[in-house]
């Protein structure tokens, strides 16, 4: 199985999708604060977004790994099994953080704020897909597999995902309360 981070970098139109709207940029791994897991298991820092905040590899492996993501607020959570998981939710969802309910509601009306601005987002985002070679399931599942990682309902929903801001030893807040 061939890396998706190596074929990200390789397609300018996946990257460049993932980019915006995705919110997604490989060249952003570094957290502006230092901070571990509460189970001390490995965590890797391997993407950011435009607002300050980071997606993380947690344990040992390769990008089938657990992945968490922390906001700029002091906010972190597990959103993904894996980077698979993890691209399918930015390509059908970008949104995803305007979706706290992960309501069909919230997500219809942060989509038409998306396509009013990017009319030829569905074909982009499939375009995408393709260099990646990723076959995309409804909006549906994405928000409903989010809200079964997010809220603990699948995995995640024990300390091993808990960021902690090392420097005092206290744990960030929730993401998602779900």
């Amino acid at each position: 199985m061939s890396s998706l981070i190596t074929a990200i970098t390789e397609h300018t139109e996946a990257a460049d999708f993932l980019a915006w709207p995705g919110d997604f940029d490989l060249d952003r791994g570094d957290h502006v604060e230092e901070v571990h897991l509460a189970s001390g298991a490995a965590l890797e820092g391997f993407a950011g977004d435009g607002a300050g905040g980071t997606f993380f590899f947690c344990g040992e492996g390769g990008e089938e790994r657990p992945v968490l993501y922390a906001d700029s607020e002091g906010r972190a959570g597990l959103i993904a099994v894996g980077l698979p998981e993890l691209l399918r939710l930015l390509l059908v969802a970008p949104w995803w953080r305007d979706c706290p309910a992960f309501s069909a509601t919230e997500s219809a009306e942060a989509a038409a704020e998306y396509l009013a601005d990017l009319p030829d987002l569905a074909a982009a985002r499939d375009a995408a897909a393709a260099a990646l070679g990723l076959v995309l399931p409804p909006e549906t599942e994405v928000l409903a597999r989010l809200r079964e990682v997010a809220t603990g309902t699948g995995r995640g929903a024990d300390e091993e995902y808990v960021l902690v801001f090392t420097p005092e030893n206290s744990p960030y807040e929730p993401l998602f309360t779900g």
